[in-house]
Order: C-alpha cells, then structure tokens, then sequence
C-alpha cells in the first residue's frame, strides 16, 4: 500500500479508500491511484481486511466422496448461493470411513471460515455428543436431527410413501425394496419409509436385498427376484441398482411394466441413458446445496436457533410402472 501511495502521489488512506470501493475519493485520484495498483500488482491484504471486519466471506464444507451424484449437484447449489453472497467455499475431502464431526470441525476452523458444511453420508461416532464450534455456523448435510446443528436434507424418508402411494394407487400390493450398503443413511431412511408406508396401508413386508448402488448388483438382485411369482413392483435406491433390475427381468423374460413395474430414486440417469424411461423421486439437490450455505450463514447470528430442513423430492413418472386397476 505504501509503494502504490508513492506511485500514486497520494496518501496511504486514500489508497485505502480506493481498495474498499469507496465513494469520498476524487475521480482522477482513483484512477491514477487504480493505475499505480494495476502497474505495481498490488491487491487487498485479505488476512489485514479480515482482521478489520471479524470475517473471511468463505465457508468450509466437508464431503466424503464429491464424486457421487447428490455431492456434485449439491456443490452446485453452494456454489451458486456462494457466488451470490460474494463468498467463496473452501473444500477438505473427509476420506475416513470413520466420521468424526468434532475432528472434522477442528480442521475446519483451522482455515479462513466463517461457517461450515459437513455432509454425512456415513454416521459420524461423536454425532449424539458433537457441539459446535462457538460462532461458527454450522449445518449437517444429514436425515439425522441434531439439537445444536441445523439440519438440511431431501426427504429421504417421504420420498418412500410417496412412491409406495402411488404404486397402492397404481394397484400393486406386493411391492419388493432393494436396498443399498447398510453403511448409508440415505438407503436406511428409505427402506423405513417404504416398510412405515407399507404397514400403513397393510401391505405385506417382505425382508429386502441389498446392493452396493451399482447397476451391477441390481442385475444380480434382479435375477433373484425374478423367482418371486407374488411381486408386482419393485422399488429401488436408486436409479443404477434399477437400471440393473430391469435387465435382469428382460433376460429372463418378464416385461417392465407389463409383468413387473420398477420405481428408482434419484432421477441421475437423464442425459446419460439415451431415451430414459425410468419412473422415479427427483430431488431438488441445488435447493439443498443453497440452504445448507444460507443457514452457515445464519448460524452466525446472536439469537440463532437450530433448524430442521427437508426437502421433498418429487416424483417424476414415465413409463416402468403399470396400473394394475
């Protein structure tokens, strides 16, 4: 700042005024005082500005694996509120199987934040016991509530009655579950929506399959229940496991929907199977993304007080399921 002043011919503070946008400056002095910065590369101190304002304008976020499909969209979504507050997200990947919020937190607040986001794919050990950092917004991406933390999420239960619902309404009564690993959230809270669903409505329960989220092992659990002479329906995870049912039953001669309707989760295959016909529960992932960022934010404030955020999915029908009225 000192060696733009003396460029400039000006005062420090004048400087000053010019790197904070503000009004009070001559038109010609900011433009001479804008030149001497361009010419000598000068930029803003960001750790002196933050000293000054008791803020960094970033917010941590916490993934386990940005590569899966809810991950990428809902960084998407950050990103985007992100953009619009003039913050920036500074990211740390968790690759530990074994999740630990206040370890994870730490890290966090070891960097320029004034918030933070930790997504919980995985059950974390401490979560019953895990507080917040003092004055640090901070929202778990999980189904889970948390009385210290907000928590965001689509509805990973409420998306299970919603397609049991209309698969009663379709007609069908007997209605399989193919689960994923045991180990996610996302999978437990939609076989308990689906059993919650299906008791309520009397139908019967049967014990599900699992898979491992992979088109794969949705082939290799579509082939066992192809046995299964009382099914009508089969509802599945997510869209690949389902993807993989279907090929199953078309290999061994029975027809989706005409002998056997299948309902995913998710809506990930548009744009990448050509002429996707899978009736399945789309989320709003970038809302989930933009709420999780708003409410760091918010978590700031003197006053705050946690919040339980779910988001509906919506079900998107096409062309898998048959009425059987």
């Amino acid at each position: 700042m000192a060696d733009v002043a003396r460029e400039a011919g000006v005062s420090q503070q004048t400087v000053s005024r010019v790197a904070n946008g503000l009004s009070n400056v001559n038109e010609d002095t900011r433009v001479r005082v804008q030149a001497a910065m361009a010419k000598l590369g000068f930029r803003p101190n960001f750790a002196g500005r933050s000293l000054r304002s008791g803020q960094y304008n970033s917010v941590g976020l916490c993934l386990y694996d940005v590569r899966e499909f809810g991950n990428l969209a809902t960084v998407d979504g950050i990103l985007s509120a992100a953009r619009e507050h003039g913050y920036a997200i500074t990211m740390i990947e968790n690759v530990d199987d074994n999740l630990s919020l206040k370890d994870v937190s730490h890290k966090i607040t070891e960097l320029p934040v004034d918030g933070m986001i930790i997504s919980m794919s995985l059950m974390a050990s401490d979560f019953d016991s895990f507080k917040p950092q003092p004055g640090m917004g901070t929202v778990l991406l999980s189904m889970y509530e948390h009385p210290c933390c907000t928590t965001v999420e689509s509805d990973q239960y409420g998306c299970s009655w919603t397609v049991v619902e209309y698969l009663k309404n379709a007609g069908h009564r007997n209605i399989r579950f193919v689960a994923g690993p045991s180990y996610s959230i996302d999978s437990n809270f939609r076989q308990k929506g689906w059993e919650d669903a299906l008791v309520h409505f009397g139908l019967p329960v049967v014990q599900p399959l699992a898979g491992n989220w992979l088109a794969d092992s949705g082939y290799e659990i579509g082939c066992k229940l192809s046995a299964d002479t009382e099914m009508t329906a089969i509802y599945s995870a997510n869209d690949q496991m389902a993807l993989g049912i279907i090929a199953a039953l078309q290999d061994r001669g029975i027809r989706v929907p005409e002998d056997v309707s299948v309902v995913g989760v998710d809506d990930s295959l548009e744009g990448y199977i050509p002429h996707c016909n899978l009736t399945t529960i789309r989320f709003d992932l970038l809302k989930r993304g933009r709420t999780a960022f708003e409410h760091a934010l918010l978590g700031r404030k003197p006053g705050y007080t946690p919040e339980i955020v779910r988001i509906p999915g919506r079900l998107i029908v096409r062309d898998t399921v048959r009425n059987l009225h």
